[in-house]
């Protein structure tokens, strides 16, 4: 295999540039196979799950789900058309044993035998943007109406928002997406 084809579950922008950072270059990587190269895509499918997904399981859900679609994406020459699917949802969630609800992040990846799932960092919510959510809406446009902007998720993101800018919403999801590519980097699984 010369190029490793991953295809990310999802159209969005940000998404994609946090596989990128993920994976790096693939001799930084060291990606089985020994490929020469990663080419990443976006492939827009459905999670599955609500939009605002809400508790880990549902986020989890989600991510495993986006990252399965993109293995069953139209096949290029009689072969399939990517060697790796990756997924990426964001939820909100409780933890036992603290107050408020969190902005939540998790990844899986599969080859389509194997799957390594992951979660990026966790942030508290403010409590009027909590109770938003609580109320049925959705994290994006909460945080779009807060901020006085338009298109947050595909930008800088709530998590950007919620660090000053020190942890963008690329950043923070490729985290979650490192820990997913585990059982295909490390010897340890």
């Amino acid at each position: 295999m010369t190029t490793l084809r991953v295809g990310v579950g999802s159209g969005n922008p940000v998404k994609r540039r946090a596989v990128e950072l993920a994976l790096g270059s693939a001799a930084d990587a060291d990606l089985p196979g020994g490929p020469t190269g990663v080419a990443v895509e976006s492939v827009p499918v459905d999670s599955g799950v609500s939009e605002q997904p809400t508790g880990h399981a549902e986020t989890i859900a989600g991510a495993e789900n986006r990252a399965a679609a993109v293995l069953e994406a139209e096949p290029r020459d009689g072969a399939p058309a990517y060697d790796l699917g990756v997924g990426v949802e964001g939820g909100v969630a409780r933890f036992d044993g603290t107050e408020g609800r969190y902005l939540i992040m998790w990844a899986a990846a599969t080859d389509g035998d194997r799957v390594g799932r992951a979660a990026g960092p966790s942030l508290a919510l403010p409590a009027d943007v909590a109770a938003r959510i609580d109320d049925g809406e959705e994290l994006g446009p909460v945080m779009d109406d807060r901020l006085g902007t338009d298109g947050v998720a595909t930008r800088g993101g709530a998590a950007g928002a919620l660090t000053g800018g020190r942890v963008g919403r690329a950043e923070a999801l490729a985290a979650g997406v490192s820990g997913a590519l585990g059982p295909f980097v490390s010897d340890l699984y």
